[in-house]
């Protein structure tokens, strides 16, 4: 069994972009946590009603796509990149007290400021010299903000590494089903449609049907 660690700087980037991955890890045998570092803004302002309910929809989709722990750090929202210290200190304390053999986390440029800061506070925190026990470290893409990045070298989220989430694709729309608030219409990128059609591209990339792309950053397996 290994223990899988998903870092979403929001509820809702854990189905977008790793939920296939994360079915297939609980298939395997694996043990899987999800760690929600922002609460949600909406119309730039905190609402603790609409919020509560944001959790219960990141908590119905942890029982679609099956795994076993979550937590949620409630950081400010679209202020994450105010002080990467104040993501620093306590998604070490995540990493630290749960020893993952595995980490997922958000692509360094992301259009997202708080993906981006997500991303500068884990890359400190995962140095290997604090954090050895962690054997594979990937990053992945989130639709609606990685693709809107600008298209210039070193910006682009190009992909090394595959898997196939073929047998996971439809659980992994269900569970994005449960984020209503953050469902768009197609050709929106978090459309039901878009989010197929990125797997159905990624998987053509590599010969699967579907599959979920990601650039694998450490891999120390013995």
């Amino acid at each position: 069994m290994k223990k899988i660690l998903v870092l979403a700087p929001h509820m809702d980037d854990e189905t977008l972009g790793c939920g296939g991955v994360i079915v297939k890890h609980v298939k395997s045998g694996d043990e899987v946590k999800t760690c929600f570092v922002a609460h949600r803004i909406y119309d730039h302002k905190f609402d603790e009603t609409k919020n509560q309910k944001e959790e219960a929809c990141a908590l119905a989709a942890q029982k679609i796509l099956g795994y076993q722990k979550i937590s949620f750090l409630r950081l400010n929202d679209e202020r994450l990149d105010a002080c990467v210290q104040e993501v620093l200190v306590p998604l070490e304390k995540e990493i630290i007290d749960y020893k993952p053999d595995v980490v997922y986390g958000p692509f360094w440029q992301d259009n997202n400021q708080d993906h981006r800061a997500v991303f500068e506070a884990m890359r400190v925190a995962l140095r290997p010299a604090g954090a050895s026990f962690v054997k594979e470290w990937l990053v992945y893409e989130v639709p609606s903000s990685t693709e809107q990045s600008p298209a210039v070298p070193g910006r682009v989220f190009q992909p090394n590494y595959y898997v196939d989430i073929t047998s996971g694709v439809e659980t992994k729309l269900a569970a994005m089903g449960c984020y209503q608030t953050e469902k768009r219409v197609y050709p929106h990128p978090r459309s039901e449609e878009a989010i197929k059609i990125l797997a159905q591209y990624r998987g053509i990339q590599i010969g699967f049907n579907y599959a979920e792309g990601f650039i694998r950053l450490r891999s120390k397996w013995s």
